[in-house]
Formats: structure tokens, sequence, C-alpha cells
């Protein structure tokens, strides 16, 4: 159990990759905190695994996050371990894409990330040992056709994610980023359905396509994300520092 004692936070915590990597948190003995917006699929999640505590917090309202963040370290003490996944994969090609669109993918994907380290923070660097993990993707590290904003906002959390490796440096606290390609998620599911509309092919079409953009020709799993979050929380993981793990199947071109 080698994270007995230790206090996690997973925003979108309540489903997919958030949910498998809480999970898998508990079950090396943490606490861990999920956060997301919908109270019944938090509560669900807890219900089913112990060592899971629901928390309803929008990562795009700084005020949720300061004071939500509070209230879990007030019930299970400071954070250790950082899992920022909440997100929205959302794509629209340059000339449909409306300041509106692009405000609201970077304050949940960008600023959403940014506030929750910020205020996770406070806490661990009172501590002797953190993980902060960053759920980025591949769109972060090279352009996605059709979703700009995205691809843009994944860039940035990978900058937060080495800028504040640099800040802490030698420190306890390690920053890394994990770069999936496509998940089998219900993500994949709405965007099978977005594609299937914009291009005529149907929905399995469309999944089936973004399965053949891994290398290995298949969607990964929620349980590989986990384990590669795992892996990074290991006591033995702190020279691996400023790091985006690239998760596609093989070589990324």
């Amino acid at each position: 159990m080698i994270h007995a004692g230790k206090h996690a936070l997973v925003t979108g915590g309540g489903t997919g990759i958030g949910l498998a990597i809480a999970r898998a948190l508990a079950a090396e003995g943490a606490q861990v905190t999920i956060t997301g917006r919908r109270a019944d699929v938090l509560e669900a999640a807890a219900k089913a695994t112990p060592g899971l505590h629901p928390l309803v917090m929008d990562v795009m309202d700084e005020g949720q996050i300061v004071e939500g963040i509070k209230a879990a370290v007030d019930a299970r003490g400071p954070i250790q371990v950082l899992i920022a996944n909440a997100g929205i994969a959302e794509g629209k090609s340059l000339q449909k894409t409306d300041l509106d669109f692009w405000h609201r993918i970077m304050r949940t994907n960008l600023d959403g990330a940014f506030l929750t380290i910020r205020e996770a923070m406070r806490g661990m660097l009172g501590t002797d040992w953190g993980r902060v993990i960053v759920v980025s993707s591949l769109a972060g590290l090279r352009g996605l056709k059709g979703a700009g904003a995205y691809s843009a906002s994944k860039h940035g959390v990978i900058g937060l994610v080495r800028s504040y490796a640099e800040e802490h440096m030698a420190g306890p606290i390690t920053f890394n980023a994990l770069c999936p390609g496509y998940v089998e998620t219900d993500i994949v599911v709405l965007q099978s359905e977005s594609i299937a509309k914009r291009t005529g092919m149907t929905a399995e079409q469309a999944r089936q396509a973004m399965a053949d953009s891994n290398r290995h020709k298949r969607l990964i799993s929620v349980d590989e994300v986990a384990t590669a979050a795992m892996w990074l929380c290991h006591p033995l993981s702190g020279s691996i520092n400023a790091q985006c793990i690239e998760m596609a199947g093989g070589q990324v071109r």
C-alpha cells in the first residue's frame, strides 16, 4: 500500500481516465477526493469504491476550486498526489471558432489545470513529497486538424508542467504530463457522433478512424493510462520530472 495515509485529488474523477486513476490510487491506500460537476456521478463512483470521496467542483469556477480544495484539505489533509484531469475535447475549424468557444475550452482545460495546481500546491509545499500529473494529449505535442483551441489548450498545460517543474527543481515534488492518443471513454462516443455528422461516416466508421490513428490501431484503455499515472506516482519515480509521456501504441510521427 504505497500511498497509505496520503491524500490524492483527481479532477474529472467520476468517469473515464480520472475514475480509473482514482480507483488505482485508492487500491494503494490513498484517500482520494474526486471532483466533477455532477454530484450523482461522483456519489455513485464513491459508493462503488472505498477510499473515494466526492466533491462537486467546476474547474471553470475559480471560487469553487479555492473553496473545494480547502474543504478537501481540511477533511483529509494536504494533497500529495494531484491529477489534473478535468477537460473537454471539442473541435471546430479556425473559421468556425468564435471567442466564446475558444474561452470555454481554455477556461476548462488550461485555466482549470492552472487553478487546481495553484490551490493544491498551497498544502503540498508543506509536505516532504508530492506528485503533480496533468492529463494532456498527443494534441498537446502536435497540431490536431479541426481542433485548434483544444490543441492549444493541451500545449498550454504542458507549458505549465515544464515551468512548475523548473520552479521546484531539486525539491520533493515532481510535475509530469500524460499525453495519450484516443482513449476508450465517453468522449470517444461523442466525438464519433460529431465526426459522423460532419463527414458522412457512420459513428462506427468514425470510431474506427480514431482507433486507427493510434499506432497500434486500437483505442487505449483507461486502465493503461491509470497504470502510467501510478508509475509517475511511485516513490521511486522521483527522477521522472517535467516529462510528457506519449501513449499512442508506437513512435509518434
